[in-house]
């Protein structure tokens, strides 16, 4: 025997059955002997999809530590313990380790919950091995097995299918398509030069993974493990590079800008102090608290604060977060690219639409489709092939009791007629005696054979079918049985039929998609529908759910985008909402598309056909309830309950957190350049020093900290869903934020050195503890005054975010208790202030809040003139 050479051309389905057999060296009569399949079981390894190791702990652990402001904040720590603030040192370290705990948790409790929806269970396959056929685990199946299929098997490999008895497949998880695929043995022909037959469309090929609906078959492996067209998925997926999201791409640019910003002005504070004859140590220790105090230690832990209970909320609308940064980045996304089986459909064909032949009553058209039918009636609803229990629901909604009798013959439905026809007896008393032939089948293979003309329903079959349904046509005949031969074929019987109505199906669009896609628009996101089904269905879908608005809209279909270099088609993806027939790389290769320019992608999906997009999208948005393992593990965010809706929920939250970021950005922004305004125009004004290094630690302290972490509860903005999305290039200092924080920072600063003056000229000697003291409450009244970048504090009330108005209040009396606990007051060498001064520091704490009320007052007159 020669030795055996597995196929290497993926052509299985130009070639016959017999061809196939010949050079995987088998007969399909006998299967492979037994030493035969441990020989190749040796060579080509179990028929299972390499698994990608979990990631360990260090790992998860050492992530969050490389951030670029965690490194920041390590370094404000080592400097702060050098100079002997312990107490700093600590709350650093505090919030890193807290940083990155609940970011290695937030992941492991995510792999956890997939863990759960995973489908453990191993299955077997009815394989024939030397002449006997018997259960065969099917991770141990090898290239040239003979496997046996039948109704509710898993295909357990890729199979050429070599005798075929009436099989219907499921492929919607692997292309896309909605309904279940006609199987024959025969060889295709051969595609037109430069193009190949789609997965759909090999109509004698049998897919790992898919499901067999209807029928049975005998198939020969030709593929297993890696070698599937599910393995191929499986490569595409480790071929996905990882995009870090919008965030840490900001973060990442602020840290380093903030860096180097504060370390030059430190330098210049220290070199003005000492040319103006000021101790070298003093100015020393002044300038090293500066570049501790200007860093925004609490940026890190309030970002993980916002994505955890970002995460948190996101669950209770069903939508689970594998990685936090990804609550977020819904909030940047400019494109979702949506899949159309299972997330904007139901993923379950309905009866749409019927038309009445002549006098023919509805009952009769129901009837028929329920005669002509395999289902079978469960306890928990009808069962069987998804178009016949689509029409057996139709027929005999839930309660109603199908029509009873035996089925005296059937001819069932084959490939190439493509039609069914059962026989039952007649049962209407007033009715003729006898039986009924019950016809179902494709419009243009009945039609001609009923006794009405065929033209006017075909022209309406054609306009049912333009409406993306799959049209059946549904006919009747009475017959004798007693005079009908017993070897009667389908063509005999199938004629001189009485038509009685045309009956459209479609797997509809959930109820909630329309709406969730119309709130994607007006949040000024592109969605965009990317499908392995027919292009005529997937505009109707389109049309129907709102994302193209023509029913002529363009649709580029997978042979198309073949032809296309990624010139013509970065071109073409501004132009087109709709793709069709495409496979899982050419699915890349749009994402990559729109990602080139400048697009920031999101992509949902369910199916395995979805998963390298899903990973090479910037987020992945896959299915948890009817989705596939491969889905999920590609995505970042899993969606429960499998509404498209819930995404719309999602990108709302992750505007909210990225708003509530910046609010905290302006916040510590706009105190720190206070603080530095202070320290840096004191000696060029020719005043003293005004603050101690521990005087400025501890406002880093009281003001950075809970006040700062409590904006993460803010609710989000008016109107957040009406705006479009931020560019993904925009830098977080955007729309006048790093103005703000300069011009509202040299105020507080101005303020501060004003109290500072104005007490040095009158005599008076708490000067140092009234600039202390203005310095943190002209804080708090900022952060009142940014609770919205457009809404007064009058309008959001002080009890709508109670936490932050506690910290607000906590920091208050802790910076009075510095003033007036005589065991502070020796630490922080503070005094007691009286009334008067005390008073002059509340007021320009209420002068900073007025003024900023005003920017904002002015910032909303502006966008009603835009």
């Amino acid at each position: 025997m020669d030795k055996f050479t597995p196929l290497s051309a993926p052509d299985h389905h130009l070639d016959s059955p017999e061809a196939v057999a010949r050079r995987l060296q088998v007969d399909p009569a006998q299967g492979l002997a037994l030493d035969e399949v441990q020989r190749r079981q040796a060579r080509h390894g179990p028929n299972r999809l390499a698994e990608a190791a979990p990631r360990p702990w260090w790992m998860r652990l050492l992530a969050p530590l490389l951030d670029t402001m965690t490194l920041v904040l390590l370094a404000a720590a080592l400097v702060s313990g050098l100079i002997g603030d312990l107490a700093d040192t600590v709350v650093i370290a505090v919030i890193v380790v807290l940083n990155t705990v609940i970011s290695a948790v937030q992941e492991w409790q995510a792999d956890q919950a997939l863990a759960a929806l995973k489908r453990l269970a191993t299955h077997d396959a009815q394989v024939r091995r030397d002449g006997q056929v018997g259960p065969v685990p099917a991770d141990q199946l090898v290239p040239g097995d003979v496997v046996l299929l039948e109704a509710g098997d898993q295909v357990p490999a890729d199979l050429r299918l070599h005798q075929v008895a009436q099989l219907r497949t499921d492929e919607s998880a692997l292309t896309g398509e909605s309904q279940a695929v006609d199987k024959q043995p025969a060889a295709l022909p051969p595609p037109a030069e430069g193009q190949a037959h789609a997965l759909g469309e090999r109509s004698n090929m049998a897919w790992k993974g898919t499901l067999v609906t209807h029928g049975r078959a005998t198939g020969l492996v030709v593929a297993t493990g890696a070698g599937t067209e599910l393995g191929r998925i499986a490569g595409l997926l480790a071929q996905s590079e990882h995009r870090s999201t919008p965030l840490q791409q900001r973060l990442t640019a602020f840290g380093r800008r903030l860096s180097m910003v504060v370390l030059g002005l430190c330098a210049v504070v220290f070199a003005i102090g000492v040319l103006r004859g000021e101790p070298v140590l003093l100015m020393g220790l002044t300038a090293i608290s500066l570049a501790v105090a200007a860093i925004p230690e609490a940026l890190p832990a309030v970002v993980t604060v916002l994505l955890a209970l970002g995460a948190r909320r996101l669950v209770r609308v069903q939508a689970l977060v594998r990685q936090l940064p990804a609550v977020e980045t819904l909030g940047s996304v400019t494109t979702i690219c949506s899949d159309k089986t299972g997330t904007l459909t139901r993923n379950r064909m309905q009866v749409q639409a019927w038309r009445l032949a002549g006098p023919a009553p509805e009952a009769l058209l129901r009837e028929a489709a329920l005669r002509c039918n395999d289902a079978r009636a469960r306890l928990e609803g009808w069962q069987g092939e998804p178009t016949e229990v689509a029409l057996a629901e139709w027929a005999c909604p839930a309660g109603d009791s199908p029509p009873a009798g035996p089925r005296l013959r059937e001819w069932p439905f084959d490939a190439e007629r493509r039609r069914m026809s059962t026989l039952t007896p007649a049962q209407d008393p007033a009715g003729p005696v006898g039986a009924w032939l019950w016809v179902k089948g494709a419009p243009e293979t009945l039609l001609p054979r009923c006794t009405e003309a065929p033209a006017p329903w075909l022209a309406q079959a054609d306009a049912l079918a333009g409406q993306g349904m799959r049209v059946l046509a549904l006919a009747r005949r009475h017959l004798d049985p007693q005079t009908l031969p017993a070897q009667a074929g389908a063509d005999e019987v199938e004629r001189e039929l009485t038509l009685l109505g045309l009956v459209g199906l479609m797997d509809p669009p959930r109820p909630e998609a329309a709406a969730a896609v119309a709130e994607c628009r007006a949040a000024g996101i592109h969605p965009v529908m990317i499908t392995g089904d027919h292009p005529g269905t997937a505009r109707a879908i389109a049309q129907a759910v709102g994302i193209v608005d023509e029913a002529q809209a363009p649709v580029l279909t997978g042979a198309e985008l073949a032809r296309m270099d990624d010139a013509l088609l970065g071109a073409r993806v501004a132009e087109v909402a709709v793709y069709a027939r495409m496979d899982p790389a050419q699915k890349i290769r749009i994402v990559q598309a729109l990602q080139a320019r400048g697009e920031f992608v999101a992509m949902t999906g369910d199916g395995v056909n979805d998963a390298p997009a899903l990973k090479a999208a910037d987020i992945g948005v896959a299915m948890g309830l009817g989705g596939t393992d491969v889905a999920r593990e590609a995505s970042s965010l899993v969606l429960l309950d499998d509404h498209f809706a819930t995404i719309v929920a999602a990108v709302r939250e992750g505007r909210r957190i990225f708003d509530n970021i910046r609010k905290f950005i302006r916040y510590a922004l706009t105190g720190n350049s206070g603080e530095i305004w202070v320290l840096f125009l004191a000696p060029l004004l020719g005043l003293p020093v005004p603050l101690l290094p521990i005087h400025i630690l501890w406002v880093n302290l009281v003001t950075d900290g809970l006040p700062g972490l409590a904006l993460a509860g803010e609710p989000a903005e008016r109107g957040v869903m009406q705006r479009p999305p931020r560019p993904p290039t925009e830098s977080i200092f955007a729309h006048g934020l790093w103005q703000h924080a300069l011009w509202v920072g040299l105020l507080i600063g101005g303020l501060c050195l004003g109290l500072q003056a104005w007490a040095l000229q009158v005599g008076d000697t708490h000067w140092q503890s009234m600039v202390f003291t203005t310095l943190t409450l002209t804080q708090m009244a900022h952060l009142l005054a940014i609770r919205s970048e457009t809404e007064p504090l009058w309008r959001l009330g002080l009890g709508s975010n109670r936490p932050l108005l506690g910290a607000v209040l906590l920091s208050v009396a802790l910076q009075l208790a510095t003033l007036y606990v005589p065991a502070l007051q020796a630490i922080f060498h503070t005094q007691a202030l009286d009334a008067a001064e005390l008073g002059l520091c509340f007021a320009a704490a209420g002068l900073v809040w007025a003024v900023v009320e005003v920017e904002k007052a002015w910032r909303r007159r502006t966008q009603v003139r835009r």
